[in-house]
């Protein structure tokens, strides 16, 4: 498919009243096209690069018109399918959102980011104008993340170095999937990972669910995960003591809640 240039982009969904996908209130934009085809990809709808064209003007004007609902600590975030995919536009976004001072960030899997001269630029420009990164870790050994999502992840682990060494902030996510990322070994490693980087201000366990079997089927695709059970809450507590974290079980229910209706 042929570039739309900088001001135009594949839109797959907007969601307005966004409670998990970054702090306050946000206006969601899922964006479409997607290389890696995770195992327990809840929206493989996304993978393909179409759905309606939006003008990055248009569309932050259209996300504007939310702003009362975002106060103090709201604000924008774009998310896919795999927003790094379509770099220019989402920066061209973002650009217009930071000269009105509003909050900005982009949810990825890290899976474009490459230290090519050309593209280290585009990103630089992008890191320049979003204000935080909300990174998924899928697996620590390369061989298991290759085999869970088609793709290595050495260049995944690269960006969140890049990130803390220019000191950009981060969410660090981890989709929890019995018998597949919850090995100790590799989270003890994930742990360490996360705690060399100096910028990261908060992780979380995002415990895997099946929710979005239906649209496998819908696609004519034969669902990977077929009778992996969503984790017990033990297992999330063990993942969440290996990774070093601690978080309230009343409020994991509700996160939890709000996830399954997004």
């Amino acid at each position: 498919m042929s570039s739309t240039g900088e001001n135009k982009g594949y839109v797959h969904a907007l969601e307005t009243f966004g409670l998990v996908d970054g702090p306050g209130v946000r206006f969601v934009v899922f964006l479409s096209g997607c290389k890696m085809r995770c195992k327990f990809c809840h929206n493989p709808d996304t993978w393909n690069k179409k759905g309606e064209l939006w003008e990055a003007e248009a569309l932050y004007k259209h996300m504007r018109r939310y702003k009362s609902y975002w106060k103090n600590n709201g604000g924008i975030t774009i998310s896919g399918g795999e927003p790094l995919l379509q770099m220019d536009f989402v920066t061209a976004v973002f650009e217009a959102a930071k000269k009105e001072n509003i909050h900005t960030a982009v949810d990825t899997a890290g899976q474009p980011f490459c230290e090519d001269k050309e593209w280290l630029e585009k990103f630089e420009k992008l890191a320049a104008v979003t204000d935080l990164f909300i990174l998924d870790l899928k697996m620590m050994d390369s061989d298991g993340h290759k085999e869970l999502t088609g793709v290595d992840n050495g260049n995944i682990l690269a960006m969140a170095k890049w990130l803390s060494d220019h000191g950009k902030k981060m969410w660090i996510r981890h989709v929890l999937v019995p018998g597949i990322t919850d090995e100790e070994d590799d989270l003890k490693k994930m742990k360490e990972f996360i705690g060399s980087l100096k910028t990261v201000e908060k992780t979380e366990i995002l415990p895997y669910h099946t929710l979005g079997t239906i649209k496998w089927k819908e696609l004519g695709l034969s669902y990977p995960l077929e009778g992996v059970p969503v984790p017990t809450e033990k297992q999330i507590e063990k993942a969440e003591l290996l990774l070093g974290l601690s978080f309230d079980k009343q409020i994991r229910r509700v996160v939890s809640a709000v996830r399954e209706q997004s």
